[in-house]
């Protein structure tokens, strides 16, 4: 796996980035329970997540800190962006449940994931103790191959499985927080279409008062391209000057 960083007290650099990048951390994580909105929710988990890569590089793990950023902040969470833009999903819709009791299944599952994580914590802090790491890297030919020949050879199961994971919980998301809509009496495009070129509708704009006219008085009709008057040109309210046969003067 990767090589830990030298025993001792850290340099100035690293204790800067840690109380800065802390604070961000904490309070993502904090926000993204707090928050909400699902959109501000998912954008504080990111933040902790790019925290969380940097932190990693600052223990001499560039790979697991590149991957953490790229993959996790990167990949994942816009694929969480993604779907919460494309169904529309806000803090209302938290209160009506799609599936009959998944709050219960999800308090249970919840408390399950904590105790797990916290024993798996208790576990590596105090009894794990890692031996033969600098002998595998160099085995392995470094750390960055040694974890790509392990991920894709003995692992490559698991990780293909997980993928597939990912993709079946977007579709299904898609699925369960899709609406359908009551579209009876909503006008469809081709019938719109048939109805603005029905007879006694003019689809392109009306010219105005005296457009193609031998006067520009706002009684004076204006003419179509092909010289016969416009209904509509003219406001009821105003008395309309009629044309000589001709269209060359106006009457009066």
């Amino acid at each position: 796996m990767l090589a830990a960083a030298a025993p001792g007290d850290p340099p100035t650099g690293e204790k800067v980035a840690f109380w800065v990048l802390a604070p961000v951390a904490l309070g993502g994580a904090i926000g993204m329970v707090l928050a909400r909105n699902a959109i501000h929710s998912a954008l504080f988990l990111v933040c902790t997540m790019f925290s969380l890569g940097v932190f990693y590089v600052l223990q001499a793990g560039p790979f697991i800190g590149m991957v953490q950023i790229i993959v996790y902040t990167g990949a994942i969470m816009i694929l969480f962006l993604f779907v919460l833009m494309l169904v529309g999903r806000d803090s209302s819709d938290s209160i009506v449940e799609t599936l009959r009791g998944q709050r219960l299944a999800a308090i249970l599952l919840g408390i399950g994931l904590a105790a797990l994580v916290t024993t798996g914590l208790y576990r590596a802090l105090g009894e794990v103790n890692a031996r033969g790491l600098a002998e595998t890297n160099a085995r392995a030919g470094g750390n960055v191959e040694g974890i790509a020949a392990q991920l894709f050879t003995r692992y490559v199961f698991a990780f293909e499985v997980t993928s597939a994971l990912l993709i079946t919980a977007a579709v299904g998301a898609m699925i369960l927080a899709h609406v359908e809509r009551d579209k009876a009496g909503v006008p469809t495009q081709r019938e719109r279409s048939i109805a603005r070129f029905r007879k006694g509708n003019y689809p392109a704009p009306k010219p105005g008062p005296g457009v193609y006219a031998l006067a520009d008085s706002v009684a004076t009709p204006a003419l179509l391209p092909d010289g016969t008057a416009a209904d509509g040109s003219v406001a009821p309210s105003v008395e309309r000057r009629e044309l000589d046969s001709g269209l060359t003067t106006p009457k009066g």
